[in-house]
């Protein structure tokens, strides 16, 4: 897989990208990103990226031509199975469109910054828009870090074990129930004996169980 991120803030994935599974996937071969810097494409000497909103309004907008030059160039080196923009007026990610992530081939992220991005750059470029809450960050460095992430940990061979990442929350639409590790018991407090049984089959319902106990308490509205 190859992920290219377009940002106006490159410098705040350099952590990122270098630690934890993300870094094993990229070691390993199955994951190549690449970071470019918008302000590469800015306009005169200072290059400009963003400007004052028409019609009036606080905050300025990334403008479309740096952006529009950017993206023109890498869709000619290649096909991308979609070209997504981080932005707070979106569907917000949910995991089944991560698990429909993982399976492309070639994915591009915007970055969103400042006020926004001119309309006319998502009616050329964009084919997906996703949020990761209702809440407004500085800019879209983040959340293309959390799309990254939750995209990369599902890829096969990147995490030790394949099948975590199928046990996780909201894979089959509840959250993940209780775990324990050792010791057995610690403050007075005991790891539930249907665990410790060996009883792979009570171990299964008594995870389903919880599971849906957890969901029903805590989001109900996925059980809709």
């Amino acid at each position: 897989m190859r992920i290219d991120i377009l940002s106006a803030v490159p410098q705040l994935f350099e952590s990122f990208l270098n630690y934890s599974i993300v870094q094993r996937a990229k070691k390993k071969g199955l994951v190549q990103i690449f970071i470019h810097d918008i302000h590469d494409y800015g306009k005169g000497k200072y290059k400009q990226i963003d400007d004052y909103q028409y019609g009036g309004g606080a905050g300025m907008v990334l403008m479309v031509e740096p952006l529009d030059q950017l993206i023109s160039q890498l869709k000619s080196e290649r096909n991308y199975d979609d070209i997504i923009f981080m932005t707070p007026d979106a569907p917000v990610l949910k995991q089944p469109v991560v698990n429909e992530l993982s399976l492309h081939n070639n994915l591009m992220i915007l970055a969103g910054h400042y006020k926004g991005v001119d309309q006319r750059l998502r009616n050329l470029h964009i084919t997906r828009e996703i949020s990761i809450g209702d809440y407004v960050l500085s800019g879209g460095e983040l959340p293309a870090a959390v799309l990254t992430d939750a995209v990369i940990r599902l890829l096969p061979g990147a995490m030790s074990d394949e099948t975590s990442a199928l046990t996780d929350s909201f894979q089959n639409d509840l959250l993940a129930p209780p775990v324990y590790t050792r010791p057995p018991e610690y403050k007075g407090m005991k790891v539930p004996d249907v665990l410790l049984s060996g009883n792979h089959q009570k171990i299964a319902d008594w995870r389903e169980e919880q599971a849906e106990k957890i969901t029903r308490k805590i989001r109900p509205d996925l059980l809709d």
